[in-house]
């Protein structure tokens, strides 16, 4: 099986760089990653398409507001990954989960926009929201977290560890 590439951005660059005023304490989105958990597959991956709604698993799909609607749904995670940096090296410090279900097949879809909005501005500024997933997700989750770095999962804080504990 041929690995895949991960592709977290994980370099921020300063959005003052250069000047003063404009931008200052503003949240770049530059160390912000969409890590999709594809349930049925048990896999995860990264997809920075998702940040403008143009993943390979949004393309081709209408998107219709009642999640009762979509024929054979299949369940994904679109995980807001964000990573920081203290002194002892970067971390993951935002992570917060949006559901979205797929039918490829009749090309209908469910997510909630502003939700998905919502996460990833809450993971830009540093919250954990992953309690409410069900528990093969968040081994996926956690397992592609630990295996993409192990030290910035190890940095990372107990209420991420704690919150994709699986009973």
């Amino acid at each position: 099986m041929e690995k895949k590439p991960i592709g977290f951005n994980i370099i921020k660059n300063d959005p003052t760089d250069g000047h003063k005023g404009f931008g200052v304490g503003a949240l770049s989105l530059e160390n912000v990653s969409p890590v999709f958990v594809d349930v049925e597959a048990g896999e995860a991956f990264v997809d920075i398409g998702a940040m403008h709604a143009r993943s390979t698993v949004e393309k081709g799909i209408k998107f219709i507001p009642n999640r009762d609607e979509v024929p054979n749904p299949k369940l994904y995670w679109l995980v807001w990954v964000t990573i920081d940096r203290k002194q002892e090296g970067p971390y993951y410090a935002g992570v917060t989960a949006c559901e979205m279900t797929v039918d490829r097949e009749a090309r209908r879809g469910y997510k909630s926009l502003p939700e998905h909005v919502n996460k990833m501005d809450k993971s830009m500024k540093r919250h954990i929201m992953v309690d409410f997933m069900d528990d093969r997700s968040k081994t996926i989750l956690k397992n592609y977290l630990i295996n993409h770095e192990p030290g910035l999962w190890e940095r990372s804080s107990e209420e991420l560890k704690n919150g994709l504990a699986v009973e």
